[in-house]
């Protein structure tokens, strides 16, 4: 195509040049010889092109804007009422929080630990085997009750609370090893005695004082017993001399209690005798100050009639020897016959 068709008509030129992909497509697929001049579309030239630095600006505000918000969000932390906030700056304890309330570390320097501030019971995970004052062999199953009093000791000397925990069952084993060895296995093991309680008392003061040496922030509130055992082998020994013990135990009270019995009987024997004695002798006087009455009161009614008193005596005298079967031989001119014949005179 010859230039000389845009020598007039300067706009058709940069249509020519610029045009749209479309145009540039369809003037591609015309005949290269055709001599006819399509008309180009025409471009805006005062029209501003798109900013993209200053897009690109936004964006990144943008993205800076959420990163602040999501570290300022993950930095914050809770403080319930039943726990403890341990702060640790470039890993080093700085203090901790125990106020229930919201608060806020500082990003990438400071981190948070959370320890329990509740009373806990740790149950002892081994059974220690213990020799008593009488060289007894026994096992011991315990647990202790105990709460963090210092979470900032907690994490500098015992890190962990199963490294507390670990230290604290230590220190109550070699307690009660030291203080059972110096009781005997019936005391240990008879709940009527109060050794048992004061025990308790005992190791809980002395694991305290170890704890509190060591500064591992934690305090043991109790420390029980749950069961005291033997050993597998010497159990059947034991139980058989335990036996044996009850059985020497059980005749010793018997004979006791038959000398009690004895005894017993022979106060009361004698006792009952010097009643019976006492009350005989009593009985007797009486007696005899009644007869002595008697005869008296006899002496004064028949000496007023000594004839009377002796027709009272014979017929006494009668009473006393003629029966239903009676035969009495007498001479017939006796006053005994003359009377029992009828002949007063």
């Amino acid at each position: 195509m010859s230039n000389d068709k845009f020598n007039n008509d300067l706009d058709k030129f940069v249509n020519s040049l610029f045009g749209n992909n479309n145009n540039k497509k369809k003037k591609a697929d015309e005949p290269k010889d055709s001599g006819e001049v399509k008309e180009a579309k025409v471009v805006d030239m005062n029209k501003k092109p798109i900013n993209g630095r200053k897009i690109g600006t936004i964006i990144g505000s943008l993205v800076a804007i959420f990163a602040i918000i999501v570290i300022i969000i993950s930095n914050l932390y809770v403080v319930k009422e039943n726990e403890y906030k341990v702060i640790r700056q470039f890993g080093e304890v700085i203090g901790y929080k125990d106020e229930p309330g919201l608060n806020f570390k500082i990003p990438f320097i400071q981190s948070v630990t959370t320890l329990p501030k509740n009373i806990m019971i740790y149950d002892m995970a081994t059974e220690e085997e213990i020799m008593t004052a009488d060289k007894k062999r026994i096992i011991v199953d315990n647990y202790a009750v105990w709460k963090v009093t210092d979470p900032k000791l907690l994490i500098s000397n015992a890190r962990t609370i199963a490294n507390a925990e670990s230290r604290m069952e230590e220190f109550i084993y070699s307690t009660l090893r030291t203080e059972l060895g110096k009781l005997p296995y019936e005391e240990i093991i008879n709940e009527d005695l109060s050794s048992r309680g004061d025990l308790n008392a005992t190791v809980t003061d002395r694991v305290n004082t170890l704890l509190s040496n060591d500064k591992y922030g934690i305090e043991v509130v109790d420390v029980r017993i749950r069961r005291t055992d033997l050993p597998a082998e010497n159990e059947q020994s034991v139980f058989t001399r335990m036996i044996s013990e009850r059985e020497s135990m059980a005749q010793k009270y018997l004979s006791e209690g038959d000398a009690q019995k004895r005894t017993i009987e022979a106060n009361t024997d004698r006792t009952v005798t010097e009643m019976i004695s006492t009350a005989e002798k009593e009985a007797a006087l009486i007696r005899a100050q009644g007869e002595a009455e008697a005869a008296r009161i006899y002496n004064q009614a028949f000496s007023k009639d000594p004839e009377f008193y002796e027709l009272f005596r014979t017929l006494e005298t009668y009473k006393q020897t003629i029966g239903e079967d009676t035969m009495i031989i007498i001479p017939s001119d006796s006053p005994y016959a003359r009377i029992l014949s009828g002949y007063l005179e």
